[in-house]
């Protein structure tokens, strides 16, 4: 498999790289109104005569919108060259406006709030982003260029957008190196290869900056960034070829960037409340059967420790037979039995499945026979030993593949199963031919899209909007629309829990919505300690599994109070469904993410700027998970006074703070002002989430006499029934008023509960 390489295209800042010959744009030659936008050449030469325009290169810099507050940018050097698929699928807004104005040294291209700047015909080549009259990022000379490497002649575009002093830079997919990306060399090339290295899962070529705009190179190959590295105050992003396409993104808020960047790329779907439950799996290499399946359900039901899905991983099926999509016969007898018997438990049904089939599996030959699999120019089936024997891939490029690796699902489905753990889909060879002619370098990372978004749909199909669920490893742009992605393979250590969250928060940067991670950690033997403070993560994260590989993850393996632990924090997350259902409101309709970075939610904080041991959980709740053996966590607290929902603490900002904590606490912060709607005693994601709903007030203070607006949503469908409730506070009279339901709920503050009494409740606080 060839794997994307980091390019350098200098020696230092003034020479060209050993072995590379550059072009760079220096002249604007020309600019044309077009009827989408403009078009610009700019020469590589200074043309003062007729003579200096003999040979080239001249760029073609052509700028277009797809939307308001979005400049599409396509740089070409020769015009011919083939643009094969796959390309990114976007939503482009036909009608979008824009208008032109030339003036004294530029022509500026405005599309909204967001204008550039093109330096007019005999200046030095120069585009300016701008945005509510402050330059937000450009490129100049020698930012735009063309490179050839001389032992090959492969050739390389390139271009360099300008970084301000201070400027941050966050987000490129599911990174689990440091948060802010300045001073990496960041690759597009998805790889199965843990969370302990710059290799990914999800490879997004996408970024926004705390300078209020973001960034979209439109291209699924392995795009190479530097950032702030080869130079050092530049983004540079290059690919081979001889086009290069991306779109500047204007905020001004960074809410704002996702906002527009997933209107483009898509956005996540409402998603059923049974996925917001914990779900517990058989592991990966463990021992399993009907008989070990049972004793995990009913001890966790023994345990009063509430469970909403079970998920069955790799060996359900036969060894040496992944994927044929048939139980093993030996270790479930009657699975279409068992499966009728979670339901009765209340659970759903997962199983694991990926795009890769066995030569051992009778679905290999049945595959190949009807052309289904990849193959090689020759014309062979690509096969290699890796996971399982001679295993060939499905070409999801083509219909009837697809059509067919859904109808083996659709046995499944019709046997009771909920949902699939679509794992793998990273390893995909370069040296394969697609059947519609898709490139096969831009369909490694692409292959992911298809994979996830075949199995998706078909749940969709067969079970209906808003009930489809993917536990998915692998993404590009655009997976956030077939949720849930999961961190992948992780050691069980306090470093990998760290570097798990780091990972999280930067694809929750990249257009996700959701993401979960293997509680307890994926590799190795959890201590009862580092289990205890995992289940507190994860329980406080989007969505949370138990999962590990040779060892299982059920709370008594490990000692009675993680049994403890496991159970309040379950019943913490259940009691929050109502709180959780508007934020996945806000990740369908919003591009927002429920789960937060600092510095998406603080973003004018500077102390937040680095933070990546701590987040937001919706608007208003701050996790800050505990990553040490002694307890003690460091963690910032922002302006204003937050209170900690699980012990009452009231903690006054802009801070740090330095706490040790037991097992059945942590830092769980209600923001200032909070009205945060729980349901206390839930067990279950079944029935509507007002019944007996409490509204917890924190920090009234921070409220005033103007009427603030709660909407409390019924349920997490996308039609579900939302009720509105209102709250003011005057002096020291608090009010809260609900026209639609005038009884059924409770407001608390202060340790002051109050029943709502003809739609009404009234605290008097101090």
């Amino acid at each position: 498999m060839k794997k994307g390489k980091q390019m350098k295209f200098s020696d230092g800042y003034w020479r060209v790289r050993e072995g590379f010959t550059a072009a760079w744009a220096r002249q604007t030659h020309d600019i044309a109104k077009t009827d989408n936008g403009i078009c610009a050449h700019a020469s590589a030469n200074l043309v003062n005569g007729r003579g200096d325009s003999l040979g080239g290169p001249v760029f073609t810099v052509t700028l277009s919108t797809p939307a308001e507050g979005i400049i599409k940018v396509v740089e070409e050097h020769f015009r011919g060259a083939v643009n094969p698929d796959p390309h990114f699928h976007l939503n482009i807004d036909e009608d979008a406006n824009f208008d032109i104005e030339t003036g004294d040294g530029a022509t500026v291209f405005r599309a909204g709030s967001l204008e550039v700047a093109v330096s007019n015909p005999g200046e030095i080549w120069s585009m300016d982003f701008r945005a509510n009259g402050h330059s937000l990022t450009g490129t100049s000379y020698k930012g735009l260029g063309a490179y050839t490497e001389q032992s090959t002649g492969i050739h390389y575009m390139r271009e360099q957008l300008r970084l301000a002093l201070d400027e941050k830079v966050y987000g490129f997919g599911e990174r689990f190196g440091h948060f802010v990306k300045n001073g990496q060399t960041v690759e597009m090339w998805n790889s199965d290869a843990g969370t302990s290295s710059d290799a990914v899962y999800k490879a997004i070529p996408f970024y926004w900056t705390n300078k209020g705009y973001g960034m979209f190179v439109n291209h699924s190959e392995d795009v190479s960034f530097e950032v702030g590295s080869e130079t050092v105050g530049k983004v540079q992003f290059s690919t081979k070829g001889h086009r290069l396409e991306y779109y500047v993104i204007n905020g001004p808020e960074p809410k704002d960037v996702l906002r527009r960047y997933t209107k483009l790329t898509g956005r996540a779907p409402y998603l059923p409340a049974w996925s917001y439950g914990l779900w517990l799996t058989t592991s990966f290499l463990t021992d399993y059967d009907d008989a070990t399946v049972a004793g995990f359900v009913d001890g966790m039901q023994e345990r009063d420790i509430p469970l909403s899905v079970f998920h069955y991983d790799c060996f359900w099926l036969k060894e040496y037979h992944f994927c044929d999509f048939e139980w093993d016969g030996d270790m479930f007898r009657d699975p279409r039995g068992t499966i009728a018997e979670h339901h009765r438990k209340g659970l759903k049904v997962c199983v694991w499945i990926n795009s890769y089939l066995s030569s051992m599996s009778p679905l290999f030959d049945e595959a190949m026979s009807k052309g289904y699999l990849l193959k090689l120019p020759d014309g062979s089936v690509y096969e290699t030993d890796f996971w399982q024997p001679g295993m060939g891939l499905v070409d999801f490029s083509k219909p009837e593949a697809r059509e067919w690796y859904c109808s083996k699902l659709e046995k499944l489905i019709d046997m009771g199963v909920d949902c699939f753990k679509t794992d793998f889909g990273e390893s995909v060879p370069t040296e394969v031919v697609y059947e519609d002619g898709s490139d096969s370098v831009k369909m490694h990372n692409y292959y992911t899209y298809l994979y996830n978004k075949t199995v998706y749909e078909f749940l969709e199909r067969k079970l209906g909007k808003g009930q489809a669920v993917l536990f998915a490893r692998s993404a590009t742009v655009g997976g956030q629309q077939f949720p849930v992605h999961w961190g992948g393979d992780c050691e069980s250590t306090y470093t990998a829990m760290a570097e798990s969250l780091r990972g999280g928060l930067s694809l929750m940067s990249s257009g996700f919505g959701y993401w979960a991670h293997d509680i307890g950690g994926f590799e190795g033997n959890p201590g009862p300690d580092l289990y205890k403070r995992w289940v507190q993560f994860g329980l406080l994260s989007t969505h949370s599994r138990l999962h590990g590989s040779h060892s299982v993850r059920v709370p008594w393996a490990f000692d009675e109070e993680s049994c403890d632990v496991l159970r309040k924090f379950t019943k913490l997350k259940l009691s929050l469904l109502p709180y959780l259902a508007y934020g996945s409101k806000q990740v369908s309709e919003e591009g927002i993410p429920l789960m937060r970075p600092m510095a998406l939610e603080f973003p004018h904080d500077p102390a937040a700027e680095y933070l990546d041991r701590q987040y937001m959980l919706g608007d208003d709740l701050l996790v800050a998970p505990v990553f040490s053996p002694d307890g003690v966590v460091r963690y910032y607290v922002p302006e204003g006074t937050w209170t900690n929902v699980l012990n009452g603490e009231r903690i006054a900002g802009p801070r740090w703070i330095e706490e040790q904590f037991d097992y059945m606490t942590m830092p769980l912060l209600a923001r200032p002002g909070a009205v945060i709607p729980m349901q206390e005693g839930r067990c279950d994601t079944d029935g509507d989430l007002t019944d007996d709903v409490i509204l917890k007030i924190y920090d009234p203070a921070a409220l005033d006499s103007e009427w603030r607006q709660l909407v409390l949503r019924h349920g997490f469908e996308e039609d579900a029934a939302e009720t509105i409730f209102r709250i003011r506070r005057t002096n020291d009279v608090l009010e809260v008023r609900c026209d639609s339901v005038e009884d059924g709920w409770t407001v608390e503050c202060g340790g002051q509960r109050v029943q709502a009494h003809a739609g009404a409740a009234t605290l008097s606080v101090q």
